[in-house]
């Protein structure tokens, strides 16, 4: 039994925009100023333009490859078992962690008008009774996905209208009220910290975090009606959508700091309000019901994005699971076409992550591990261009081997921008996997595993990790120059990217090796 096409492009643009509107929204403007100044608004651009150009890559490769939890099969046919394994790994970890972050995020959120929701002797900042509630909301996500893509599609449209909406009034109307050019040129530039305050908001900021839910889209594709538009249209409206959005928060924030708020400088930014700066500002403009409305979209919006996430990762699993990784149990679907099992599995481990891990170690792992997977977006792109020539593409990425390769670029410096705290515990993360990658091959006695496709990740991995140990950012040791640690890291890009697409899996084994890949494309074509 194969996944039912059900979400058309509405519906996964929804899911795109849903997945990246969720807890970033209120807090994201200060975190990046606080980084960048002014400046920020260069953070959003740049950030944004590389997730576009990794939307790109995999806006082609899910018009030949319109399967379910991409970031885990995907690889799977351009490189084989042990690079699918990798990616797979990496991308359901940092899924497992999404909604455990947002549930969290979206009680803290709701203590004020409910205190007893509070309590700094538990987890998170927690009472037990909320921490109760927490595992209640965790149940229910699961509960909403258990009935089907396009139940879940409808309601996460409905979501995702209110989420999009009330941060556009809410930055419009502080706009109106009151909005102070000078504050991007005279306090006391631009870009007071620079060109390296302006990257590192990238990661540290929350921009990185804020952006990367659209990879959504790219799981669910293997329920989607006519992949060969909806995915291009709904993997592009989803980023653009969303800078266009949080351009305008930014602006508004910004624009409505007084002189007193910017007194000790940016990096001193503080936004002394539950509701965070933009529920500061509507009480210092006197807007006391704005608040309201601000706590609302900040429970809908983590909600959503949990929702979102909740569903992306039991996609994950089912494909982690059709490649060997996880127990074959974990294909199964239910009777109405949903991997029930892979829901269930998802839901107590990510019950056991947020009783477990402070907050700050949930996101700082749920960035970098989820930055990681998306890197092979490029690649695929180059290697099924030898793999499947004749394949059918609804959209065909023009100029594919510089966009594919700047794209690959961008990814790594976000990786490494994203500083040495974060990528050892990427490396250490990886170190598991590869642990529990050996017991399942030793249990099943097949080490057929395609490793040769997967040795561009040893050089690749070993290299980020001296780049970012040895660099300035997050933690690192300082040692390479800014600007030549940026070229240090491109070249290390480039050279993987070129060995990589080299080392993709020829066209005999590729067909030899996925005799389920025509299964699994049928729902495309007859859809199509």
């Amino acid at each position: 039994m194969e996944l039912k096409r059900s979400i058309g492009v509405v519906g996964l643009t929804c899911i795109g925009v849903g997945g990246v509107v969720g807890s970033g929204w209120l807090f994201a403007p200060i975190n990046a100023a606080q980084h960048a100044g002014p400046a920020a608004m260069l953070s959003w651009i740049i950030c944004g333009v590389a997730v576009m150009l990794l939307a790109l890559t995999f806006a082609e490769v899910c018009t030949c490859l319109p399967v379910a939890g991409g970031l885990g099969r995907i690889p799977y046919y351009s490189h084989g078992q042990l690079a699918a394994a990798a990616m797979g790994w990496t991308a359901w970890l940092g899924y497992v962690l999404a909604a455990p972050i947002e549930v969290t995020v979206m009680l803290q959120y709701l203590q004020g008008p409910l205190p007893w929701l509070s309590g700094g002797s538990a987890s998170h900042g927690l009472s037990y009774l909320g921490i109760a509630f927490a595992i209640v909301f965790l149940a229910i996500m699961t509960v909403i996905n258990a009935f089907g893509a396009a139940l879940f599609a409808k309601l996460n449209a409905g979501l995702t209208v209110f989420k999009v909406i009330v941060p556009i009034v809410v930055a419009v109307l502080i706009i109106a009220d009151r909005f102070q050019g000078a504050n991007f040129t005279t306090s006391p530039s631009f870009a007071p910290m620079g060109w390296e305050g302006v990257l590192s908001a990238i990661p540290a900021g929350g921009v990185l975090f804020a952006f990367l839910g659209f990879r959504h889209a790219i799981d669910m594709a293997g329920e989607v009606r006519r992949p060969q538009v909806t995915m291009p249209v709904a993997l592009g409206l989803s980023v653009l959508i969303c800078l266009l959005l949080y351009l305008l928060l930014q602006v508004s924030f910004i624009g409505a700091l007084s002189e007193d708020s910017l007194a000790k400088g940016w990096a001193q930014l503080e936004s002394g309000h539950q509701l965070g700066p933009l529920g500061a500002l509507a009480v210092a403009l006197g807007m006391v019901w704005l608040s309201s409305v601000i706590l609302a979209g900040a429970v809908i919006a983590p909600f959503g994005g949990a929702l979102v996430a909740t569903g992306s990762n039991a996609r994950i699993t089912l494909a982690l699971a059709r490649n060997g990784f996880f127990p074959k149990l974990m294909t199964r679907l239910s009777e109405r076409q949903v991997p029930l099992n892979a829901l269930l599995l998802n839901l107590a481990l990510g019950i056991a992550a947020f009783l477990a891990l402070p907050f700050q170690e949930l996101v700082a792992l749920n960035s970098s591990a989820i930055t990681l997977s998306l890197t092979i977006g490029p690649i695929a792109l180059l290697a099924l261009r030898y793999q499947m020539p004749e394949a059918e593409r609804g959209f065909r990425l023009p100029l594919a081997w510089p966009v594919a390769s700047l794209a690959f670029i961008v990814a790594t410096l976000v990786i490494y921008w994203s500083g040495w705290d974060n990528t050892w515990r990427l490396v250490l993360a990886l170190a598991l996997g590869g642990v529990l990658f050996t017991i399942v091959q030793t249990r099943s006695g097949q080490w057929n595993v395609d490793a040769r496709s997967a040795l561009w990740l040893v050089p690749y991995l070993v290299g980020l990790t001296l780049l970012s140990w040895l660099g300035g950012f997050g933690g690192g040791l300082d040692v390479i120059p800014f600007g030549w640690d940026i070229l240090l890291g491109s070249l290390l890009a480039m050279g993987t990217i070129l060995w990589a697409v080299r080392l993709r899996l020829d066209r005999g084994t590729f067909s030899a090796r996925n005799p389920d890949l025509t299964t699994e494309l049928e729902g495309s074509r007859a859809d199509s």
